[in-house]
């Protein structure tokens, strides 16, 4: 079984096991896909709940004191802080921090690879296609996933031709 090394519970080392739990779950998140907070579903919504639970205690340890959960709540907010300053400078940090926008429609056809790889179910790319005020997929020039999670969606023209390409699953930049 491994074990790994006790870090203890003083504010030093509440510091250190706060910044050790923010960037895993900056990781984990990040490579679990985009998704806005307002289009999480239930199960995503309990999952990052029971996650906060969990990683409460492995910050602060046995430190229950005001002091511990003052240095663990500053730390979050200063590495937070601190990542996001970054991301303004690197474009290679944000890149992967943030992710890329993805295109999941192009000419009124469904990318289906893209759309899996991102972890979408084509219903939930149809419903945003809806809530842009079109009625089908083949109403629509582009669907993209942005890095917020949100589904930008640009209506095809009345007099736009049909791409004769064969969509593929192409990141946009």
């Amino acid at each position: 079984m491994i074990t790994l090394p006790d870090i203890g519970s003083s504010l030093p080392e509440i510091f250190v096991r706060t910044a050790v739990i923010y960037l895993f779950l900056v990781l984990v998140l990040r490579l679990t896909g985009k998704r806005e907070v307002g289009q999480m579903s239930v199960l995503e919504l309990v999952v990052i709940l029971v996650i906060s639970d969990a990683v409460q205690n492995s910050m602060v340890g046995d430190n229950t004191s005001v002091w511990g959960g003052l240095v663990a709540v500053a730390t979050l907010l200063a590495l937070d802080f601190g990542l996001k300053a970054l991301t303004r400078r690197s474009r290679r940090l944000r890149e992967a921090v943030e992710g890329e926008p993805r295109l999941l429609v192009r000419d009124g056809r469904l990318l289906e690879r893209a759309i899996r790889e991102e972890g979408l179910e084509v219903q939930e790319v149809r419903a945003a296609i809806r809530s842009h005020g079109l009625a089908d997929i083949e109403d629509v020039r582009l669907a993209v996933l942005e890095t917020d999670g949100s589904i930008s969606v640009v209506p095809r023209e009345d007099d736009t031709p049909t791409s004769n390409r064969p969509p593929s699953d192409e990141r946009t930049t």
